[in-house]
Parts: structure tokens; C-alpha cells; sequence
């Protein structure tokens, strides 16, 4: 799939033959993109009832978000070089090791703290990113709300992910040493610089941000706090098989 989406059902169709495609395949790259598809349904469910300022620069937005991990899927398919964040996502996805919970927040990673900001700056360039800002922590909750039910379903149907919540000091503590608070503010920090910025100065910027992005990627495929040591035991609970893991995350 290299052709890009114009509208958010483009968007959700695209998604839909990702996942029948690695479900048939075995590949783990379908958690992500399960997760995915719910969010784009939650905007554009959200456009459709007017709970942002201004609903077709939302779809224009929300479009040009997923065009970036359509883009990144599509290159790691065909062998070709996507963004070093979404190429350690992907990778990953071969490995037995990682939990569920982790393939999930390695695609939001790539995709909150890199492509998000890149593809705000798009939608509003220049001084009109100062207006895109509420409908952008819009779309951010709710992001940070599906990610957070989603790990509310694994918690119910593998108990030992519940352990997760106990190891954390604070509620809104990196899970997986990730943090969707830092992520929000590290991408709107982000969306305002590049929204100024063109040309090759705009390419240098998103290619350092992809390098940072990376480091957390590390991070979260392998941790070095506590939770480390509560992985393999998850693990352990979880289906081996990813047709099944997908039915109970529907």
C-alpha cells in the first residue's frame, strides 16, 4: 500500500488491509496497527460530533499523521530505509521476546514523538501553529485515553501485566520507561519549531528528533528498571499465536 490517504476512511481501509496482512502472516507489526485504527476511529468520531475548533483542518491533520506510518509500513515492507524510530518498531516485531504492551508503545513512540509533530507542522506552517494547539491536545487525550484502556484489557486478560501498575511511582510514570505526558509536550515543543522552519533546515531538524526517538525506542524494547525483570513472566502468560492476541484485544 505506497499510495497515500486523502481522507480518514482511506485512512481506515488502509489500516484494515495491514491487519488482515499481518495476521495472515503472524506478524506483530497488527497490534500497532489494531490500536491505530481505534484512535482514527475515536477523531473521526470526534470530528463528526464537533469536539474540535475546526474539523477539516483536524481530518487534514489526522490524514497527514497516518500517511506517515502508512509510508514507514509500506518502505519496511518493500525493503526500503523508513525512519530509524519506525525501523526499530518494526524490527522488533520479528523478536519473540517483547511483550504485547511493548510492540504497542514502540509504534506510539515512533508515531507521537516524531511523526506527530511533523505532521502538525504541515497542517498549520508558520505562525498558524499557534491556533492548531487546542485541537492538538485534543487529539493527544485521546490517544493517551485508548492507550490507556487498551492496557487496562491486557491487565484483565494477562494478570501478572498488573504488576506493571504497582512497580510505578506515579500514575503518569513512563510504562516501559515511556511516558505519554513527555511525548505530548516533546511533540508540541517540536510542531512549533518545525512550523517555522523549511528546506534543509526542516530535514536536519526531523532527522535529529529521529535520532532522540531512537534512543527511547532502546528503552523501550529493552528496559532497565524493575519492570525488566516482570517481563519474561508476562511474556509467558501471553498467546504465542498473533491471530489470537488479536481477538482478544478487538
Amino acid at each position: 500500500m505506497t499510495t497515500p490517504a486523502h481522507t480518514i476512511e482511506e485512512v481506515l481501509g488502509a489500516l484494515d488491509h495491514i491487519i488482515r496482512t499481518c495476521e495472515q502472516e503472524g506478524s506483530r507489526q497488527a497490534y500497532f496497527a489494531l490500536l491505530y485504527k481505534t484512535m482514527t476511529e475515536a477523531v473521526r468520531d470526534g470530528i463528526l460530533a464537533g469536539q474540535f475548533e475546526d474539523g477539516a483542518r483536524m481530518e487534514k491533520l489526522d490524514v497527514l499523521f497516518a500517511n506517515r506510518y502508512l509510508q514507514a509500513w509500506s518502505q519496511y515492507r518493500q525493503g526500503k530505509a523508513p525512519t530509524q524510530s519506525w525501523r526499530l518498531a518494526f524490527d522488533a516485531c520479528k523478536n519473540h521476546a517483547p511483550i504485547v504492551l511493548q510492540h504497542l508503545i514502540l509504534g506510539i513512540n515512533a508515531h507521537i514523538n516524531l511523526d506527530l509533530g511533523i505532521a502538525a507542522a504541515l497542517t498549520a506552517p508558520g505562525d498558524e501553529i499557534t491556533g492548531l494547539q487546542k485541537d492538538f491536545e485534543k487529539i493527544n487525550e485521546i490517544i493517551a485515553a485508548l492507550t490507556d484502556d487498551m492496557q487496562s484489557k491486557l491487565e484483565h486478560i494477562w494478570w501478572p501485566m498488573r504488576f506493571i501498575r504497582r512497580v510505578m511511582k506515579k500514575r503518569d510514570e513512563a510504562v516501559i520507561e515511556f511516558s505519554i505526558t513527555k511525548a505530548r509536550q516533546a511533540a508540541w515543543a517540536n510542531a512549533s519549531a518545525l512550523a517555522q522552519l523549511q528546506g534543509t533546515l526542516a530535514d536536519a531538524y526531523i532527522e535529529q528528533m529521529d535520532i532522540a526517538v531512537s534512543v527511547i525506542a532502546d528503552r523501550i524494547a529493552q528496559p532497565r528498571s524493575r519492570i525488566a525483570y516482570l517481563l519474561p513472566i508476562i511474556r509467558w502468560w501471553e498467546p504465542g499465536e498473533v491471530h489470537r492476541v488479536i481477538e482478544l484485544l478487538k
